[in-house]
């Protein structure tokens, strides 16, 4: 049991640090969730945080709430889910509520508009080494499919603007195709 409440200490003081801290947009959260629970608490191995990362992606809502549902889920099951969602949106709500409230100070100042401009560019350079870092473990898998797939993607959004929601239903449809077909063979 004390075990059980320290995982869940653990779960909801991280993903309140995290998403505190996190500026940026779901992605961001997402190598930070991956980096405090796969790098440095080895809590989950780096395929399960691609697994996870995956599942919130593909799922309709907010990729930090859902990487924080996932993530919950799979350390400590549905009382996980409810420690890191609270963890997680504790600080949006309170930072939102306060812009809100000061929103005409806010928008007029110049320091706080040169201070927004610096974090956009921390922000892109910390969504490339996420993108990066994801990469290369696809690639580290030494599956031509998977990274057939992720080069197609990239294609397909990058260069002919196909509507991300199709190429996810596009993998969901492949990876339903292939386990009819391991099926089917066994």
């Amino acid at each position: 049991m004390k075990e059980k409440r320290k995982l869940l200490m653990e779960l909801f003081t991280s993903t309140l640090y995290l998403s505190a801290f996190t500026f940026g947009g779901g992605y961001v959260i997402v190598s930070l969730l991956k980096e405090r629970f796969v790098d440095q608490l080895h809590y989950i191995d780096e395929k399960e945080m691609l697994d996870l990362v995956a599942i919130a992606q593909s799922a309709p809502g907010a990729i930090a709430v859902n990487g924080a549902i996932v993530l919950g889920y799979k350390m400590a099951g549905i009382l996980g889910i409810i420690v890191c969602v609270i963890g997680t949106i504790i600080p949006p709500i309170v930072i939102i509520s306060v812009i809100a409230y000061f929103y005409k100070i806010f928008i007029t100042n110049k320091i706080i508009s040169a201070i927004l401009l610096g974090m956009r560019a921390g922000i892109g350079a910390i969504i490339v080494s996420v993108v990066y870092d994801m990469a290369l473990s696809v690639m580290d898998e030494h599956k031509e499919r998977n990274i057939l797939i992720m080069i197609g993607a990239f294609v397909l959004n990058y260069f002919l603007n196909v509507n991300i929601m199709y190429i996810i239903l596009g993998c969901i449809l492949l990876a339903f195709v292939e386990l009819f077909i391991r099926r089917e063979r066994a």
